[in-house]
């Protein structure tokens, strides 16, 4: 399916050049000589000399709103052909470019020059040349806007400059922007879906933004979004292909790094290794100190995020049985720490040898699943009964307190609380994805540690414990009014199997925790008929359950602001229009998600100032696993959701936006 879109983006790409060449051609051929949208001119470094190498710059002047193409032009456009008419003996080498740029228009990638840029072309003069002997060449471009493509040719004369300093130095300029050739060859290979390069760069070297320019055509998509891992001195790229997918012996181009700067290449085909350090963003190359110092504070400020509220009924608990003694306390709160470092640690391997074998995972991925919400709907239905005083099992000990209650609350209050990702907790979550697994263990263990630390305190700090309200018969009560928040849960939990799963999952789901609460009772007040009969129908339910799964997920809910669903090919159009864009990431299972939509995006007065402004909303829905939104998030250094990006008009670099959105704070936005 995606080869076939591909297939159609570059017919449609072609489709639409040559439609712009079709009408244009006629009318120029009748319209009086117009100049070139592109100017150029050609010159030489300095005097020939006989036997040596001269270099001529070409250079190209694009006129407002105009560009011209590398040599591999992309997605559309054509390359530049010289035609040279050089001395007797004299030979034009390979055309050498600056470092092109991505240009997107009408969701069409281009490889292409908005600036003044030269061409470097190297000529041999032999032996025995004889001084002032013309060099001509004709030249032929296509010059394009976002409106029009119009094809260009000039016939210019080689012209020889007095040296000055003003010279010199403009040509020393011409000669940086081109990038440097690697000494050492890189290596690629082919996967059925990718192209796969080993680009040898010193690891000491810094890369801000990397891109790969493929200069062969018809092998890769060049829209697509490009990753990158590194392996010592190696930087492994990978690519999807596209076009025709045409095979090849030599594959070169220009990496480049951002702000024109670039190295070019070429690759021969061999090894390339697998399982390096995947490079994202900034936040991965922080020291370690700082990293599990952010995922400390972020599991801190979890307890106050909006996606731990329903639990927090679980921490009631707790925290009035710490009241009893200080021994007691101490327990409590170093099993309470146990079981979410235990359950923070686990979903942290559990996500990273998942990442291993090839799956696009993220923080949170456990409530992607139908089964996995399934299972936590049964466990909210027998707390819920459990804290309402219908049974008490030691397989469920909450409601009877001790260590094994605050282990038991610590494993769900972590299972629960960390699909949202808080302040601090993003960057920190981001890199775990990035480093190694014995760092990145220690980064999911700081959490968990920054999640339980109130408790943590309140078993070991008497003064602290004081504030607490003396252990009594009030306890029972509050047990059984905790009963209701928990409750709240676990009807939150059916709407998100229905939107997993479907209604007769969610049904089902729901179903089987009512069985297991009626067998408890049943078996609590020695009714065994019963117990068998509820034991029974909910065997039939445990089989049956992972077969009435549906493989569609619900449709999106409706939005205020008439979002876009999210692909790269979305948000590349709405960029290319120019108007602003406010992407935000959300998921039906993320709390804090919810919560921002209720107080800032899905309210009257967004929807108006985005009007106002014709402000493009893109809206991507991670309820359920998507490789192309995790591959994105990993792209922006996030490990999961919410995410918010704001991109101005006109494009520019994205504004990422808090995770913690204020009524006015898009309204503003869209007002600038």
């Amino acid at each position: 399916m995606q080869a076939s879109l591909t297939l159609m983006r570059y017919l449609l790409a072609a489709l639409l050049l040559w439609a712009h060449l079709l009408f244009v051609m006629p009318a120029d051929a009748q319209a009086p000589l117009q100049a070139n949208r592109i100017a150029a001119d050609l010159v030489a470094e300095h005097a020939p000399v006989p036997g040596e190498t001269l270099t001529v710059a070409l250079r190209f002047r694009p006129q407002e709103g105009w560009h011209g193409y590398w040599s591999n032009p992309g997605e559309a456009g054509l390359g530049m052909t010289l035609d040279w008419r050089l001395p007797p003996g004299w030979r034009a080498g390979e055309p050498q470019y600056p470092v092109p740029e991505l240009l997107w228009l009408f969701d069409i990638a281009n490889h292409a020059y908005e600036r003044d840029y030269a061409v470097l072309v190297p000529l041999e003069v032999p032996e025995g040349a004889m001084p002032g002997a013309p060099v001509t060449l004709d030249a032929q471009w296509l010059a394009c806007s976002d409106q029009l493509c119009v094809p260009e040719r000039a016939t210019l004369t080689l012209r020889y400059p007095q040296a000055s300093p003003a010279f010199a130095a403009q040509f020393d300029a011409d000669r940086a922007a081109i990038p440097p050739p690697l000494e050492s060859r890189a290596r690629f290979a082919f996967s059925p879906d990718r192209l796969r390069l080993a680009i040898p760069l010193p690891a000491a070297m810094t890369i801000g933004d990397p891109h790969v320019f493929i200069a062969q055509q018809n092998l890769v998509d060049y829209g697509a979004v490009q990753t990158y891992s590194r392996e010592g001195d190696l930087l492994v790229a990978e690519i999807p292909r596209g076009g025709l997918r045409e095979e090849a012996s030599l594959v070169g181009g220009i990496l480049a790094f951002g702000n024109g700067e670039g190295v070019r290449f070429e690759a021969v085909a061999g090894d390339v290794p697998t399982g390096g350090r995947p490079l994202r963003g900034e936040g991965s190359d922080a020291p370690l100190w700082l990293l599990l110092g952010g995922a400390l504070l972020g599991g801190l400020l979890l307890n106050l995020m909006p996606c731990v509220f329903p639990i927090l009924s679980l921490k009631a608990l707790t925290l009035a049985r710490v009241g009893e003694s200080e021994a007691k306390a101490r327990a409590e709160g170093v099993a309470y720490t146990a079981g979410v470092v235990l359950a923070c640690t686990a979903l942290g391997a559990i996500m990273l040898l998942l990442r291993g074998a090839g799956e696009q995972v993220g923080w949170a991925f456990q409530l992607q699943q139908p089964l996995v919400v399934a299972a936590l709907l049964v466990l909210a239905v027998l707390v819920t009964a459990n804290l309402a005083g219908l049974f008490e099992l030691p397989m469920l000990p909450i409601r009877s307190g001790g260590r094994m209650s605050a282990f038991a609350t610590g494993l769900l209050a972590a299972v629960v609380a960390t699909p949202c990702t808080g302040p601090f907790m993003a960057a920190a979550m981001g890199a775990a994805l990035l480093l190694p697994a014995p760092e990145a263990m220690l980064l999911f263990a700081a959490l968990g540690l920054g999640l339980a630390l109130p408790f943590l305190l309140l078993g070991f700090v008497p003064p602290l414990r004081r504030l607490l309200p003396r252990p009594g018969a009030w306890m029972e009560r509050f047990r059984r009014i905790m009963a209701v928040p928990m409750g709240l849960t676990a009807l939150a939990l059916v709407w998100l199997a229905w939107r997993l799963g479907g209604l007769h999952f969610a049904f089902a789901a729901l179903a089987l925790g009512v069985l297991l609460v009626t067998l408890f009772v049943a078996w609590r007040w020695d009714n065994l008929p019963v117990a068998a009969i509820a034991g029974a129908v909910a065997l039939y339910f445990v089989a049956s359950l992972p077969f009435r799964a549906e493989e569609q997920a619900a449709a999106a809910e409706a939005s205020l602001l008439d979002p876009v669903p999210f692909s790269e090919t979305a948000l590349a159009e709405a960029r290319a229009s120019g108007r602003p864009v406010f992407l935000w990431f959300t998921a039906d299972w993320c709390v804090t998600c919810k919560v921002n939509e209720r107080v800032a995006i899905e309210r009257e007065d967004t929807r108006a100032a985005f009007a106002a402004a014709g402000v493009t909303a893109v809206r991507g829905d991670w309820t359920r696993a998507d490789p192309a939104i995790t591959r994105f998030l990993e792209a922006q250094g996030a490990a999961g959701v919410p995410l918010y990006l704001w991109y101005p008009a006109g494009g520019g670099t994205p504004e990422q936006l808090p995770q913690i959105l204020t009524p006015a704070m898009l309204a503003q936005r869209a007002a600038r």
